[in-house]
């Protein structure tokens, strides 16, 4: 030790030595704080799309019920099984209800998250109520048209006011709930033509069922809704990502290149 370092300097290197065997024989290392914990654990952009969308499993389960309803309700019908259309409606019903139960109630028992089940039941419910009230097969699928328009509506609002919701769905997803995207120019021009495309995406989900649901051809509503909607959907997200990645990963290129 230099003779000119002061004395107490030593005896807090000793000291901290000593705490440091102390730590390590009794496995006293410092639990990390919850906002430690919470950021290293925070999954990556494309994880958490992949929540949102509820997975590859997320999309089948979504669509196991509109399936049943589908098949149920054409292989009771006139042309197959002979049954009266109110009576083939009731067990399309049924079936499709019991299935969005069933996709529950099997999430549960293995404790697994139950949030797209419930609210796929919800929708599932609805639109049984309105077609067994109106005895009508095509209006299972009038909430879920009407309500794909409110969201295309509400998308596009935000992008005439200047705040495309895109942005702030990008930065409760991925920027760990941080809205400093205005700030950012490019990013924040992405994030209206991004609203746009969202836009266009749901208007031609809803408005190709809706040109069915006139057309009265109930069961094509549903093969459109699982062959075309979902793939659609899902596809426009991952272009979603695919753009602001490169956009954010070509921003700090840039930066450090500076």
């Amino acid at each position: 030790m230099n003779g000119s370092e002061p004395r107490h300097a030593a005896h807090e290197s000793v000291e901290e030595r000593i705490a440091e065997e102390i730590v390590a024989e009794h496995d006293l290392h410092p639990v990390p704080s919850a906002k430690d914990a919470e950021e290293d654990a925070l999954p990556s952009m494309s994880e958490q799309i992949a929540e949102q969308l509820g997975g590859v499993r997320g999309l089948i389960e979504s669509s196991l019920p509109v399936l049943a309803f589908v098949m149920l309700n054409v292989l009771l019908g006139d042309s197959v099984a002979g049954l009266e259309k109110r009576q083939a409606l009731l067990w399309a019903i049924i079936g499709s209800v019991a299935t969005a139960l069933a996709i529950g109630g099997f999430r549960l028992a293995r404790r697994q998250p139950v949030r797209h089940a419930v609210n796929g039941l919800f929708g599932i419910a609805l639109g049984a109520w309105l077609a067994w009230r109106t005895g009508d097969a095509k209006n299972f699928y009038l909430p879920g048209i009407l309500l794909t328009f409110g969201q295309a509506a509400v998308l596009l609002v935000s992008v005439f006011v200047r705040k495309p919701l895109i942005g702030y769905a990008w930065g409760i997803m991925a920027n760990k709930g941080h809205q400093d995207w205005f700030g950012n120019a490019r990013l924040f021009r992405a994030f209206q033509w991004l609203t746009l495309l969202w836009v266009a995406s749901l208007c031609v989900r809803a408005g190709i069922q809706f040109y069915l649901y006139a057309m009265d051809a109930a069961n094509a509503i549903g093969i459109v809704r699982i062959l075309v909607s979902w793939p659609l959907y899902a596809g426009t997200f991952a272009f979603t990502a695919w753009a602001i990645h490169r956009i954010t990963s070509a921003q700090k290129r840039e930066a450090a290149a500076v």
